[in-house]
C-alpha cells in the first residue's frame, strides 16, 4: 500500500503516542512523559523529512500529519492545565484561548468555504510559528515538572505563547478578511 509510506508510519507512532503521554501526566511520571514528548516531536520533525527529500507526500499524510498534531498539542494543554498534582501547570485562560483561535480559523475557513467560495488556506508562517511555541511551551513545562520545581522560565513561555496567540490569531482575521 503505497500511502502506508515511512513518512505515515511515523505520524501514526505520533498518534499511539498521545495516549501514553497524557496517562504519564496523569499519573505523575514526568521524566517519561518528557522523553515521550521529546520522541513524539522527533516523529514530527522526521515524518515531514521523509515526505519531502524521499518524494512521500501522500493525501493521507497530508491529512494525518496536522491532526496529530493538533491531537498531541490540544491533550497536551488540557492534561497541563488539569488540577493534577503538578510542580507547574498552564492557566485555563491560555488553554481557552489557544482552543478558542483554532476554533476561531476553522469557523472562518467553513464560512469562506460555504457562503462565499472554496478556497485553500495554508497555514501561515506565524501560525507554524505559534505551533512551535506552543510545542515549547509544553516542553518546558513537563521539564520543570520533571525537576518538580516552579520556574520562571515556564511565566516566561506561557506569556510567548499568548503573545503568538493573539498575534497570530489577528494575523488569521486579516488574512481571512482579505480572502472576502
Amino acid at each position: 500500500m503505497e500511502t502506508l509510506t515511512a513518512a505515515n508510519q511515523l505520524t501514526l507512532v505520533r498518534l499511539l503516542l498521545v495516549p501514553c503521554l497524557v496517562i504519564l501526566v496523569v499519573y505523575g511520571y514526568s521524566g517519561w512523559a518528557l522523553i515521550v514528548f521529546v520522541v513524539a516531536g522527533v516523529t514530527d520533525v522526521l515524518d515531514g523529512l521523509i515526505a519531502r527529500r524521499a518524494g512521500q507526500r501522500t493525501r493521507l499524510g497530508a491529512w494525518l500529519d496536522p491532526m496529530a498534531d493538533k491531537l498531541l498539542l490540544v491533550s497536551m494543554f488540557v492534561v497541563l492545565t488539569a488540577p493534577l498534582d503538578m510542580a507547574n501547570r498552564l492557566p485555563i485562560w491560555l488553554t481557552l484561548l489557544v482552543f478558542s483561535r483554532d476554533v476561531l480559523i476553522v469557523l472562518t475557513v467553513a464560512v469562506i468555504n460555504l457562503a462565499i467560495e472554496r478556497r485553500v488556506f495554508y497555514p501561515s508562517r506565524l501560525g507554524k510559528v505559534a505551533t512551535l511555541v506552543y510545542i515549547v511551551t509544553c516542553a518546558v513545562v513537563l521539564f520543570f515538572n520533571y525537576l518538580d520545581r516552579p520556574s520562571v522560565v515556564v511565566d516566561a513561555a506561557i506569556y510567548a505563547a499568548l503573545a503568538i496567540t493573539l498575534a497570530s490569531g489577528i494575523h488569521y482575521i486579516v488574512l481571512a478578511v482579505r480572502q472576502i
